[in-house]
């Protein structure tokens, strides 16, 4: 027993030590800007400025609609709306919808945005994130329902992880194995997270809720960036010591909670 803890303390430390050292800086400022961009609105309740009760409300249903996607909206022509989908990825619902997609970027982000270089992974973000919201709007284009959440854009850096490190081990509580924490290659845990987004995609409907075809979409999109961009016969890219970078077979990934990002948010 001792043996055993001690030699997954060892494969715990390791793993940590494996993300913090990983230069993830544009990963760390889009964390610490969706972070800021939620403690000063008011969907945070945070500041008093806002109101309380009824009063905060008003100005959280404001500010959504003023910052988030409305379908109708963004399809009626109008050029503030068409920069929404843009906007809307650095707003969140709630501290839930923003932690669980902070941790999901922060797990999935660092080595996605090493293997791809800051700049291209900059506007893979922003891009897949746009499109991922756009493809949900055109499926919904006469909803006036407020869309806002990087889920999108976090579903896009997931479907690339999936390609460019497929080996990679995934630490996932899953709720109906009783939260016993797996060590999975990232190929079971995201196509499997994948077709849950499929399946809620098929029974969502258009009020508020998680808007499942954002994610599907942004998965989608993020995989096919990373085949078109990586998947041509290049060589594998090396880690210090010799290490292959892009399949992932001597990658360990920080322990995450579920197989699945916190969802949009519609409020």
């Amino acid at each position: 027993m001792t043996s055993y803890r001690n030699t997954v303390a060892v494969r715990t430390v390791r793993a940590l030590r494996a993300v913090r050292t990983t230069p993830a800086p544009v990963t760390s400022a889009l964390i610490a800007l969706c972070c800021l961009v939620f403690v000063i609105g008011p969907a945070a309740g945070l500041d008093p400025a806002h109101g309380t009760g009824e009063g905060l409300l008003r100005a959280q249903r404001a500010y959504f609609r003023r910052w988030g996607v409305i379908p109708a909206d963004l399809f009626a022509g109008s050029p503030r709306a068409a920069l929404t989908p843009a906007t809307a990825l650095f707003v969140h619902g709630g501290w839930v919808h923003l932690l669980g997609n902070m941790l999901f970027l922060h797990v999935f982000g660092a080595m996605t945005e090493e293997r791809m270089g800051r700049v291209r992974f900059t506007l893979f973000y922003v891009g897949c994130g746009y499109l991922a919201l756009l493809g949900y709007a055109a499926a919904h284009a006469t909803s006036e329902q407020t869309l806002v959440g990087a889920s999108g854009a976090i579903s896009a850096v997931l479907g690339a992880f999936l390609y460019l490190f497929p080996r990679a081990r995934v630490t996932s509580v899953l709720p109906f194995l009783f939260f016993l924490p797996l060590r999975l290659p990232a190929w079971i845990v995201l196509p499997f997270w994948a077709a849950l987004q499929w399946l809620g995609a098929g029974r969502a409907t258009q009020g508020p809720g998680v808007a499942y075809l954002a994610h599907v979409v942004g998965f989608g999109l993020g995989f096919a960036y990373a085949w078109a961009r990586f998947g041509r016969g290049r060589a594998p890219r090396r880690r210090p010591g010799g290490a292959a970078a892009a399949d992932g077979r001597e990658t360990r990934v920080k322990s995450a909670p579920a197989p699945a990002p916190e969802g949009e948010n519609q409020p």
